[in-house]
């Protein structure tokens, strides 16, 4: 406000006090700030001034300048500096005696001013001049903004009563229009009742103190009230549609929403799916590789045993060996005991020839006895001692031998066991190899093709679901469709009938004032008549009692015609008894639609909440589906445990076996 007060001060070459003092003061509240110069008189000057800074200084929302005694220039200036304004939403101009330039520079506001919503131009001037007023109704049929106007106390006749029902034909904007106090009259009553059959938007017309006929006032009631009627209804349903439209757009984004969860569920579980596989086949390869070392293994201890053979076939070819030096040394022990009993047996004889000759050589022989003696007996404790060592050499043989055959054949049945026991543990393990990886494929393949199954579900399922909302859709937007047809259908047939009726009752009522007028003339005429035949009663006596006669006549047709208005009165009371009777059943047909809107509205609700309970529904399967993934990755990290403790106690066991085993002694020890 104090950049206008200065911007005032600083344009007005003579700037009023009066003015700057009631700029000074607060400018209204602060939501809606107002430019107040009521009851001021505003020079041309100051005029000028305020039509210059009101296009953008200051954002006021209202502008009362009522009884500001405008001249028509000083209003052209306000006017024309409001005319680019789009902040201004009401402008009160009462009691300024705005005229022709006045109207013009208004028609011009309201044809570019689009933020304009109350325009206030009670006691002025504006019907006085046709052309002016003429100029001002173009520009509010031009204007699709405005809503409320005040012309009260303006001069406004039938003509400009005319000018108005043209322009409000044009006008989709106006809801209140105030036309209290001015000369509008029986034309320009018609003129605005007929304009309101095309004027769906005015809400209240004020027609008081014109001298229009109560009838007319009653017919332009009803078409407010019809216009009011039919406002609540598009509201209502412009709401429950806002609402439809919401509820369905809520709908299709949870519907999004949910199916792009269930996308995203169904990508998690896919990608755990394939790590499962993967962590299957990594494991199944460490399975293999450990089944591979277990082979390796397997292998060395093959290896050990075929050292361990040739081992025992080098003994064996060394006890071989042993028993063909026993029995080299039996021949030589044969040998030299013949060689003894050979060499004996020729001592013998040559002791036997030797007696001979010892007896005759005593002496000599005593000496060579003895010394036969000795060595004979040199020879027997050589030979003793050499029976002795044969007899130890023949038990350490025999001992050798059958330890060597009692450990050859321990050897042997340890082999057999031993090969038994890993032929036996080899076949376990492929088996139980062959069984687990069968297993563990069959489950794979199980799952595999009971997720693929539950996917596929899941899409024919979601499929199911979006056909089931485009049907809804289709059958909500068919169903709107032909509730719309409807009440189209119904809004024309009303109206046509409104039309036919309303100019069948103005027909009619052309007819009769046609009838009182010509009755009305015919009664002057008569009394012309009687008046002409009582001065012309003392040359024309015959022929009064003619004219009393035909007065009589006359009388009795009146009375006739009278009683025929009377019927046609009653006949158009009961004309529009029928109305008032087809205007309720249209009522009742237009509840009847309401109710079946609510029906659509309830049974969109009951398909929203069975959608709701569909969707509920399938979140509990994915949770269970959920659950059993888990349980599954449970069992498998379950069967991975084992086999891993399997492989843990076989490694234990094949190594206590290799450490316990005779082949680990000799290993140990060598």
């Amino acid at each position: 406000m104090e950049e206008f007060r200065r911007g005032y001060a600083g344009l007005c070459p003579a700037p009023q006090e009066s003015v700057l003092r009631r700029l000074r003061g607060p400018a209204g509240p602060p939501g809606r700030p107002r430019l107040d110069l009521t009851a001021l008189g505003l020079s041309l000057e100051t005029c000028g001034a305020i039509g210059r800074l009101l296009p953008g200084a200051a954002a006021f929302a209202e502008v009362a300048l009522g009884d500001c005694g405008l001249s028509e220039e000083g209003a052209k200036l306000l006017l024309h500096g409001l005319c680019s304004n789009t902040t201004v939403k009401s402008l009160d101009l009462k009691g300024n005696n705005l005229r022709t330039v006045g109207a013009e520079a208004l028609g011009k506001l309201l044809r570019q001013n689009k933020s304009i919503r109350s325009l206030i131009l009670e006691w002025n001037s504006l019907g006085v001049w046709e052309e002016g007023f003429s100029f001002f109704c173009q520009g509010l049929g031009a204007n699709n903004v405005l809503q409320r106007l005040d012309l009260r106390n303006n001069q406004i006749n039938h003509q400009g009563a005319a000018e108005l029902a043209m322009a409000l034909k044009q006008n989709a904007s106006l809801q209140e229009l105030d036309l209290r106090w001015n000369n509008i009259g029986l034309l320009g009553g018609r003129a605005l009742l007929n304009c309101l059959h095309s004027n769906r938007t005015l809400k209240r017309l004020e027609l008081a103190g014109n001298n229009v006929p109560s009838d007319i006032l009653k017919a332009v009631e009803q078409a407010m009230d019809h216009n009011q009627d039919r406002q609540t209804i598009l509201n209502k349903t412009q709401n429950r549609m806002s609402i439809l439209s919401k509820e369905v757009l809520s709908l299709k984004d949870e519907k999004t929403k949910q199916f792009l969860d269930l996308m995203d569920t169904i990508d998690k579980q896919r990608e755990e799916i394939a790590r499962s596989g993967r962590m299957s086949a990594a494991r199944v390869t460490q399975l293999q590789e450990a089944l591979d070392e277990q082979l390796s293994i397997m292998n060395s201890l093959k290896a050990k045993l075929q050292m361990t053979e040739a081992a025992l076939a080098l003994s064996e070819q060394k006890v071989h060996g042993l028993g063909e030096l026993l029995s080299a040394t039996k021949q030589e022990q044969t040998s030299m005991a013949e060689r003894h009993f050979a060499e004996l047996q020729q001592q013998k004889q040559e002791g036997a020839d030797r007696e001979s000759k010892l007896l005759r050589d005593l002496s000599a022989a005593s000496d060579k006895n003895l010394l036969l003696r000795n060595q004979v007996d040199e020879l027997e404790k050589k030979c003793k001692v050499q029976q002795d060592q044969l007899f130890q050499v023949k038990q350490d043989l025999t001992n050798t031998t059958a330890e060597l055959k009692l450990r050859a054949a321990q050897a042997e049945e340890r082999l057999e066991m031993e090969k038994k026991r890993f032929k036996q543990s080899l076949e376990d393990m492929e088996s139980l190899r062959v069984k687990e990886v069968d297993h563990m494929a069959q489950h794979m393949e199980v799952s595999e093709r009971s997720m693929q199954d539950r996917i596929q579900r899941l899409e024919a399922i979601r499929i199911a679901l979006e056909e089931e909302l485009s049907q809804v859709k289709a059958a909500a937007v068919t169903e709107r469709g032909q509730a719309e047809e409807e009440l189209m259908k119904v809004r024309s047939q009303a109206r046509l009938e409104e039309q036919q009726r309303v100019e069948h009752l103005e027909e009619k009522l052309r007819l009769m004032t046609e009838s009182r007028d010509e009755a009305q003339s015919c009664c002057l005429k008569q009394k012309q008549m009687v008046a002409d035949a009582q001065a012309k009663a003392s040359q024309l006596s015959l022929q009064a009692d003619g004219l009393r006669r035909r007065l009589e006549q006359l009388q009795q047709d009146l009375n006739s015609k009278e009683e025929e208005k009377v019927t046609e009165v009653n006949k158009v009371k009961v004309e529009l008894q029928e109305q008032i009777g087809h205007l309720q059943a249209e009522r009742t047909a237009q509840e009847g639609l309401r109710e079946k809107i609510a029906a659509l509205e309830r049974q969109l609700k009951a398909l929203s909440s069975n959608h709701r309970e569909a969707l509920l529904d399938k979140e509990s399967e994915i949770s269970m589906l959920l659950e059993k993934l888990r349980m599954k990755e449970a069992d498998i990290s379950r069967m991975r445990e084992e086999e891993a403790q399997r492989a843990s106690f076989l490694q234990n066991a094949i190594m206590a076996y290799v450490q316990g085993s005779p082949l680990g002694t000799l290993s140990s020890r060598k």
